[in-house]
């Protein structure tokens, strides 16, 4: 009965959550983001770290004249750190009107997702935020975590971030 519940809470959503999204690897698992939340795609270029910012607050980059801050998603997530690639790309995402630059092991591409196709995400208890996640795409026998990218980082983390930008 819960998940008709949380079902029933999401269709009026899931047809507001249909549409393209990049896809893209962390830790072998796809994750989406919401096209229109992407400004740049590029190959990992030289970051000039920021001292006393959390792990996972790379440092920034110079694109065109402006600076971005660039964060691991890896890190962000708890994930173990691996070696960068020539896989290895910054997402540049808008997030409440800042350009942040999110590493990703790899992106995949960008696919079409339909309202049928998009669930809930599962609830995990009250110990674990799911708050960035918008749901659970299903696509080609895979299942895609939709990420909320205005919710990945906390107001607190969002700071941070917005004063290494300036």
């Amino acid at each position: 009965m819960e998940q008709e519940e949380a079902q029933a809470v999401l269709e009026p959503e899931a047809k507001h959550l249909e549409g393209k999204y990049l896809t893209f690897v962390l830790c072998n698992e796809e994750y989406g983001l919401e096209i229109l939340k992407v400004r740049d795609i590029m190959g990992l270029q030289d970051i000039t770290p920021i001292p006393q910012t959390p792990d996972f607050i790379k440092g920034v980059i110079n694109i065109r004249g402006k600076v971005i801050p660039v964060i691991d998603l890896r890190l962000k997530f708890n994930m173990p750190p691996v070696d960068y690639t020539k896989e290895t790309c910054i997402v540049v995402v808008d997030v409440d009107s800042l350009l942040i630059g999110l590493i990703v092991d790899t992106v995949s591409e960008v696919v079409d997702i339909k309202e049928d196709d998009i669930e809930p995400p599962p609830s995990f208890g009250q110990k674990v935020d799911i708050g960035f996640i918008l749901g659970m795409a299903k696509s080609k026998e895979t299942v895609k975590i939709l990420l909320h990218i205005d919710r990945v980082l906390s107001g607190e983390e969002l700071s941070v971030v917005k004063g290494v930008a300036e």
